[in-house]
């Protein structure tokens, strides 16, 4: 099968087309072979990719192959899944430590990672909506905070943060959402109450105060800004980052946590069903052939526009 490789540490043309054997049906015992027509090119694809998480993952050394999100069709019977299905999902590949990710033609998968794919999406839209989605989700599960409470969302211009601001607004949060210039009507539209330009933590603070005079309840920061957001929050408030890279030192009886997202076939279920019903966005910034990898990671790390870069297999 065709597969993507990294075959050394360092920027996009280090990834090279290869070909490695398909995994055989009951090779690993549990997992099913999905037959991969979607991935897509996420942050923790480029952080790897440039070595960042060498260190975390020891032995795993180059030529590994990257991926986490994936839409495809079902080639084993899962519980609940009949051959054939059209399904989603994402590989947790640090997790995991197997090095054999989604930029390939087939997978072996977890049912549990998996969940079918409406009639009315396509892979492409499917394979954009696994790790943000799910990963906003469980950045809003780990405050728990009550309806009514008042938080910002950084990065809300981002995969992860857009998907953010849709979640916690329909957990009846107050929503506002840190953003770039000309995402506001979206955002709003989406459910945020108010937007503040993406700028100066200063600044951001500023905008903060003038939505939430008591400051807030709680910071979800996918933009990892870290610590200079700390002053907008109450004492004993919450704050959750998008990743331990930068999370901020406690003070003032804040709690900080950090989400690494993990896979939830049931969960992504509804998902998929709300985005195919509309009532739940994603967005998608570029569509690209598997063998263009590099090409995607190019406007990936030079923010080409905003959205997921989705690889078609």
């Amino acid at each position: 099968m065709r597969v993507v490789e990294v075959t050394a540490y360092g920027g996009p043309e280090v990834l090279r087309m290869a070909r490695r054997p398909e995994p055989e049906a009951g090779a690993v015992p549990g997992r099913v072979r999905v037959r991969i027509k979607a991935t897509a090119v996420n942050q923790a694809d480029l952080k790897i990719r440039a070595g960042r998480f060498a260190a975390v993952l020891g032995a795993i050394e180059p030529p590994f192959v990257l991926g986490f999100d994936f839409a495809g069709r079902l080639l084993d019977a899962a519980p609940g899944l009949p051959e054939g299905t059209r399904v989603a999902g994402f590989v947790p590949w640090l997790a995991e430590r197997a090095a054999t990710g989604t930029y390939a033609e087939m997978i072996l998968a977890d049912p549990a990672w998996l969940a079918p794919v409406p009639d009315e999406l396509d892979f492409s839209t499917a394979a954009s909506v696994p790790v943000s989605a799910l990963t906003a989700a469980q950045i809003l599960d780990l405050p728990a905070l009550p309806a009514g409470s008042a938080v910002l969302i950084t990065g809300a211009s981002g995969v992860v943060g857009r998907f953010a601001v849709q979640h916690a607004a329909a957990a009846g949060l107050r929503v506002a959402a840190m953003a770039n210039s000309g995402d506001e009507a979206e955002l709003l539209l989406l459910g945020a109450e108010t937007v503040v330009p993406r700028g100066a933590p200063e600044d951001v603070i500023t905008g903060v105060l003038g939505f939430a005079p008591e400051r807030l309840d709680g910071i979800f920061d996918a933009a990892l800004i870290g610590d200079p957001l700390l002053p907008a929050l109450k004492d004993g408030g919450v704050f959750v980052t998008a990743s331990g890279e930068r999370a901020p030192v406690a003070e003032r009886d804040i709690t900080v946590k950090a989400v690494q997202a993990v896979p939830d076939g049931a969960r992504l279920k509804g998902m998929l069903e709300r985005v195919a019903a509309r009532e739940l966005a994603t967005r998608i910034a570029d569509v690209l052939p598997l063998e263009e990898a590099a090409e995607a990671h190019r406007r990936a790390e030079a923010g080409h526009r905003p959205g997921r870069i989705v690889l078609l297999v």
